[in-house]
């Protein structure tokens, strides 16, 4: 396949990153949930936060959630897609990805508990 360059690659490249936005609001619940808390989180971050610093300290951990969980659903996708056998290191990657998921949460809740309580 011919390399793509310049303007034709940030068309494309932004047409794939669609598409995998799609694809995870379409099979995967949680995707959708993080999804829905997003549409929540964020206007109520940006009317809470006190200046552009706490605003954005609010923001972050939320699309950052959202972007923790397509890296997460993009390691499920390619153990799943290796094999449906039960591995150790597939349950290994599959754990990993999760806690990471885990910690996000853990990092949303308390900037926005030592944010808006001080």
């Amino acid at each position: 396949m011919k390399k793509l360059k310049g303007f034709r690659h940030f068309f494309h490249a932004f047409k794939w990153s669609v598409d995998g936005l799609i694809s995870a609001f379409r099979g995967e619940s949680a995707f959708r949930q993080e999804l829905i808390l997003a549409g929540l989180l964020i206007p109520l971050g940006l009317y809470l936060g006190n200046g552009g610093v706490e605003k954005t300290l609010l923001v972050f951990p939320v699309l950052l959630l959202l972007v923790v969980e397509l890296i997460n659903t993009a390691i499920e996708s390619v153990v799943d897609r290796i094999g449906t056998e039960k591995h150790e290191l597939s349950k290994r990657a599959k754990d990993i990805g999760s806690a990471a998921v885990f910690l996000s949460v853990i990092l949303l809740l308390i900037m926005w508990t030592v944010i808006l309580t001080y």
